[in-house]
């Protein structure tokens, strides 16, 4: 069985974010760019899955310019087997990303997809459950918990209510949160041998997905400046400044 896991290119989760002057976008501009944490533990149950021998390859994919084979690099360094780019020059929403990973699957017939339940730029949370859709697939998301049995998977879902336990058939897509595992540390030897791996370019065209009905993004804006905090002396003197500020 192969799987195949979903990457993403992001500003590292550790970087302070600033919105350029004229509100086009974040700078990016010499800031540390890594795989989005999500999709890190993504890979790293998707390894541990082939580790204990419910599967034979590890396949890891990104949407993106060649800036984001660091990030297929990172991916093939933690064990992933390949790595596929799929190339475009523009921003994909999740639409035409779960477009051009389905694509993908028809090449590469994978008994399981994986990604990280969302990416910590745009939060959008949709591109798995978009792939089941197009792909006709069960789906399972916010994975805490996952084993394989065979051609099904019972997963351990988080919901507001606790804990959801479901059953899907294989193939099929699940997307995991954070309290599924912890990545393993990316060790020299294994970045050294990761530039010997394969890493094929696909073209978006070449795949035969054309980029329509995105979102425009109109202006992007810092959030507001907290005000500063008011000290009171007692419970009389709080209730009286939540009235003041129209809070009660």
């Amino acid at each position: 069985m192969k799987i195949l896991v979903g990457i993403k290119r992001v500003v590292d989760y550790n970087v302070r974010i600033r919105v350029l002057s004229d509100g086009s976008g974040v700078d990016t501009d010499g800031v540390k760019m890594s795989v989005n944490p999500f999709d890190e533990i993504a890979l790293e149950e998707a390894l541990r899955i082939k580790e204990a021998g419910n599967a034979d390859e590890v396949i890891v994919v990104s949407a993106g310019g060649d800036e984001c084979q660091q990030q297929l690099r990172t991916g093939l360094a933690m064990g992933a087997d390949r790595a596929i780019q799929i190339q475009s020059s523009e921003a994909l929403q999740p639409l035409s990303v779960a477009r051009a990973f389905l694509k993908i699957i028809e090449r590469e017939d994978p008994g399981l997809v994986i990604f990280g339940k969302q990416a910590i730029d745009d939060d959008n949370s949709q591109t798995g459950q978009m792939l089941a859709a197009l792909w006709d697939r069960p789906q399972a998301t916010f994975a805490s918990k996952m084993v394989v049995n065979g051609s099904s998977a019972t997963v351990t879902r988080e919901v507001d209510a606790g804990l959801e336990t479901v059953e899907v058939d294989l193939p099929a897509v699940v997307t995991v949160d954070l309290r599924l595992n912890e990545p393993r540390f990316v060790k020299l030897p294994d970045i050294m041998k990761a530039k010997r791996k394969p890493l094929d370019v696909v073209a978006l065209d070449e795949l035969g997905v054309t980029v329509e009905g995105n979102i425009e993004v109109g202006n992007h804006a810092p959030p507001p400046q907290r005000e500063k905090g008011v000290m009171v002396e007692d419970a009389a003197q709080l209730i009286t400044e939540l009235k003041n500020r129209g809070l009660l």
